[in-house]
């Protein structure tokens, strides 16, 4: 399923907020003082969670509520006119018993083929099968807060394709309910069940969180906003009774390796659940390594809500 020139609409999360971007990458030097009143996000606090390529599952992921596994990626053409890449699976299906579990799709473009677009629902056919709570499909695209209503577009055609017992997920930028047009976020609500808000790049809070959380009423979705491990954190006043809010999603690190988080988020994302710990160890930590050298290449600058 082809969207023409949509991949002009992607966007990187740093170029995103381009006037604070470089300030968090500064921070990321060295160890940030934490202000009064702010604290440092402690996974073991919360009940949803981003599990990316290259990230151990930790041994009480199996009592989480929500995990965000990510499957694999839709990159981009290989040079100028080259073949698409197509997807690219990065681990294999979960078997866990305990937590929900959406399957999470890395996009870095949205001219998909008909083969991209059966590979990504044959494969979350299969996660289904495997046996765990598999829940729905989450897209991670950086989309262009002015590219919207063709992301939108997309979408539209994906959930036409999508069995109706699977819900969509999106991941987004925090600028969209700032910045974007009402009509392209009406279309949004129209077709995905839930946005989980990055807030980060690599391991840090991007500052200035604030003004745009307090946005977040327009968007007219139910979503989540996105903390990534080790952040720095204070939640905006008012923030979780803003309408739609639904609880925190926390981006797993690799605590062993100075590197950044990566995917669906900046580095995303881009999730605290139930079960016992050895179910979900079933979410292998060798399947998790497949490919994520090359993973965490791609993803060392994505997205953080």
């Amino acid at each position: 399923m082809g969207v023409e020139a949509q991949v002009l609409l992607v966007t990187r999360r740093a170029a995103l907020l381009a006037g604070i971007g470089a300030l968090a990458v500064l921070g990321g030097c060295r160890p940030a003082a934490v202000p009064q009143g702010a604290e440092r996000v402690r996974a073991r606090d919360y009940q949803a969670f981003f599990l990316w390529a290259g990230v151990a599952p930790p041994a009480w992921l199996g009592e989480a509520r929500t995990v965000y596994a990510l499957a694999g990626e839709v990159r981009h053409r290989s040079g100028a006119g080259g073949p698409a890449e197509g997807f690219v699976p990065l681990r294999s299906a979960p078997h866990a018993k305990g937590p929900e579990v959406w399957m999470s799709v890395r996009v870095e473009r949205l001219d998909w083929e008909e083969s991209v677009t059966a590979a990504v629902l044959s494969t979350l056919a299969r996660w289904a099968a495997a046996g765990g709570r598999v829940v729905g499909l989450q897209i991670d695209f950086d989309a262009a807060t002015h590219g919207l209503e063709g992301y939108a577009a997309f979408l539209e055609a994906l959930r036409a394709r999508l069995p109706r017992r699977f819900k969509l997920s999106i991941t987004g930028l925090m600028d969209w309910s700032a910045g974007a047009p009402r009509a392209a976020l009406a279309r949004l609500a129209g077709v995905v069940d839930e946005i989980v808000v990055q807030t980060y790049q690599g391991r840090t809070t991007l500052p200035g969180t604030g003004a745009y959380l307090a946005t977040l009423g327009r968007l007219g979705i139910r979503f989540r906003v996105a903390l990534v491990e080790g952040g720095v954190w204070q939640a905006p006043a008012g923030l979780e009774r803003t309408p739609g809010f639904s609880g925190y999603v926390v981006f797993l690190v690799d605590q062993g390796s100075p590197s950044s988080p990566g995917g669906a988020a900046g580095t995303t994302r881009k999730p605290a659940q139930s079960s016992s710990p050895a179910a979900m160890t079933r979410l292998r930590p060798e399947s998790l390594a497949r490919n994520s050298a090359s993973s965490a290449a791609r993803s060392a600058s994505r997205r953080s809500a």
